[in-house]
């Protein structure tokens, strides 16, 4: 329990720099340089004000300096990521799989944020993460490099072909090229068998919500929603149960055919 606490602290920490990647890389800034400060009267937060969801609350959520309020996806996501790593924790215990994961799930978050504020989808961390997911299924007890290899194939081409489809029939683009490079990142994470799933999943969940937003905005459609935040919460899924997912597919669609 007490290495548990401990990975979800970690998560906070890893969570309070994300905020700084979801405010900083779509606008092209530097995420070093310069210090965490507020973005109004731009003074520089000091180490007290800065301990993640516990200086939010401490603060009443507003800037000590000129008390502007601070955006609650700042805590939001603090919390998210200390959830995930919480969890990773509980289901990998400490390895090389709760490592890798660890920062697969990060990346993912960040994803979420950027693409629900900006509707884009950086390369500069979907393109790194396809490499990434490859070569660690070299050392990955979780998915083989021949699993990981096809899932990015995979994932990347059936997006591509949907995407390429789409185009072909409405005449414009319906799905991003970073929904295409983020599908392949998953499936170089969690494999192959990960990409049905995720793809199934991300669409049903992202159909309910879309037509809810037709109905809500009145541009039938011509409703734009990110989708990047669909596959990432397909991925968390099956990440966390895939045990439970690959029964179910054996149970209800495998076991019918044998028979």
């Amino acid at each position: 329990m007490v290495l548990q606490i401990f990975a979800g602290v970690l998560g906070a920490l890893v969570g309070s720099f994300l905020n700084v990647v979801i405010a900083r890389l779509p606008a092209g800034e530097s995420i070093v340089y310069p210090a965490s400060h507020c973005p109004r009267c731009r003074a520089a937060i000091a180490w007290y004000d800065n301990i993640p969801l516990v200086s939010f609350f401490l603060l009443g959520g507003r800037c000590r300096g000129c008390r502007e309020a601070i955006s609650r996806r700042y805590p939001l996501v603090e919390a998210l990521m200390a959830g995930l790593s919480y969890g990773l924790f509980s289901r990998f215990g400490p390895g090389i799989e709760f490592c890798l994961y660890f920062v697969f799930c990060a990346a993912l978050l960040a994803i979420v944020f950027i693409d629900i504020q900006h509707q884009i989808i950086p390369d500069v961390i979907s393109l790194p993460g396809i490499a990434c997911g490859f070569l660690a299924s070299f050392v990955n007890p979780y998915v083989t490099w021949q699993e990981s290899g096809i899932g990015l194939l995979a994932g990347g081409g059936v997006f591509y072909a949907v995407a390429a489809g789409y185009y072909l029939v409405a005449g414009r683009a319906g799905m991003g090229g970073g929904d295409i490079k983020l599908l392949a990142m998953i499936g170089a994470f969690l494999g192959w068998q990960a990409v049905p799933f995720v793809v199934f999943a991300s669409a049903l969940a992202g159909t309910i919500v879309g037509v809810g937003a037709m109905i809500r905005q009145g541009k039938g459609g011509k409703t734009v929603i990110p989708y990047g935040p669909f596959l990432a919460v397909a991925a968390y899924g099956y990440l966390f149960f895939r045990e439970d997912i690959l029964y179910l597919f054996e149970v209800y669609y495998l076991l019918p055919l044998r028979q």
